[in-house]
């Protein structure tokens, strides 16, 4: 009896694999699987205001809504490192890369570092 033939490897150009071989896992995960949402139930107003303003139900509305803050609930360092590899898959050069992170990271939207009692603390108090 022979054995199954050997799985099919994309390749990018070089030796760089784009799919992980049997028993291993892709180091890229999604936000949704990194961060799962927190919240069961988005902030109704927020909801209600989507809902109003583009014409969907409000079930589609929290859906909306929902899926935009797990995307922002990435914390910075999760971010960095997703858009470096997502973008040396694709060729870039270290250089161009973190030109551009930086440059996406201006305008992002990110999630705050976890902050201990004190640090709080010392925010309101100095």
């Amino acid at each position: 009896m022979s054995s199954p033939p050997a799985p099919q490897r994309r390749h990018l150009g070089g030796n760089r694999s784009f799919l992980p071989d049997f028993g291993q896992e892709l180091a890229i995960q999604t936000v949704e699987r990194q961060h799962p949402r927190v919240r069961a139930v988005p902030d109704p107003e927020l909801v209600r205001r989507i809902a109003v303003s583009t014409g969907l139900s409000a079930a589609e509305a929290a859906r909306v809504v929902e899926d935009v803050v797990a995307f922002h609930r990435e914390p910075v360092e999760d971010y960095v490192r997703r858009r470096h590899a997502h973008l040396k898959a694709y060729g870039a050069k270290n250089p161009e890369i973190f030109a551009r992170i930086g440059a996406e990271l201006a305008d992002r939207v990110v999630a705050a570092p976890r902050l201990s009692e004190r640090q709080l603390r010392r925010m309101v108090y100095g």
